[in-house]
């Protein structure tokens, strides 16, 4: 079984949001204690598989993730490294269509190297700020929503740039407060240098502590500042120690994810 290691929402090794890729020869997936057992022993944020599917239908290619603990409903960066990998091995070209849990998904190529996802825009819901959720944080929200089924966060608006970077939140406390985790974001300090937005991710429900550059919370980063700045095209910046790029560009229910990414391990997995 090969695998590779790809660094997603980056045009540079070593940086962006590392995921496992695995494309399946079979016409189905393994059991799901193998697959959970391959992503533990990968213990990044995200191991996708991948098989082929007939051709006709609706989708290309089934596609499943899975953090080191449990498997995800939506993934932006290990979708980005899948289509990646098809279309530096040539085996997809343009578009390619995923059946994932949460609907089909595509990602299309470009010629200058960028890949982008077409993703189901979360929903938005403003909420009361739940008790405990700033002490967890190290900081007083401006405002809270609930980002909907799909990827289950607490979006969570802090009052600026700087604050955001600064955060060292209460690892356990902060996993009360939402199915998945945390989101904490911030408009831009300066937003010549690139980006509109700034945010950070904690995800300890699922294993993770904190995501380097997590695409699916872009669903919900695009139309909370979409909203707030009066664009529907906007570029955020994952402000983790990695740290990555999203272009994003809301579509009513769809919100595009555009980035690139760069293959930098090539193995295989010998334990069967």
């Amino acid at each position: 079984m090969r695998i590779r290691i790809v660094d997603a929402f980056t045009d540079r090794p070593f940086a962006g949001n590392p995921a496992g890729v695995v494309l399946l020869d079979s016409d189905s997936f393994p059991d799901d204690t193998r697959l959970q057992r391959i992503a533990a022993e990968v213990n990044l944020s995200e191991t996708a598989f991948a098989h082929r599917l007939p051709a006709g239908g609706e989708a290309d290619w089934a596609l499943r993730w899975f953090t080191p603990a449990t498997e995800v409903d939506m993934c932006g960066h290990a979708t980005l490294a899948t289509a990646h990998v098809l279309h530096t091995t040539g085996t997809a070209t343009g578009t390619v269509r995923f059946a994932a849990r949460c609907g089909v998904l595509s990602a299309t190529a470009h010629d200058d190297g960028s890949i982008t996802l077409d993703f189901p825009t979360s929903p938005l819901t403003p909420v009361a700020m739940p008790e405990g959720v700033a002490e967890a944080l190290g900081a007083v929200p401006l405002s809270v929503h609930d980002t909907g089924r799909h990827i289950g966060d607490l979006l969570v608006e802090l009052a600026d740039e700087k604050t955001v970077r600064a955060l060292a939140p209460d690892i356990r406390a902060r996993g009360r407060h939402s199915r998945r985790g945390i989101i904490a974001t911030a408009a831009a300090e300066d937003p010549s240098l690139g980006h509109d937005y700034v945010s950070r991710c904690f995800f300890p429900n699922v294993g993770i502590d904190e995501d380097p550059v997590t695409g699916s919370a872009h669903t919900a980063l695009a139309p909370f500042w979409s909203a707030r700045l009066g664009r529907d095209d906007l570029t955020g910046l994952q402000a983790s120690a990695r740290t990555g790029l999203v272009r994003t560009g809301l579509r009513g229910e769809r919100t595009l994810l555009t980035g690139t990414a760069v293959t930098v391990i090539d193995g295989v997995v010998c334990a069967e």
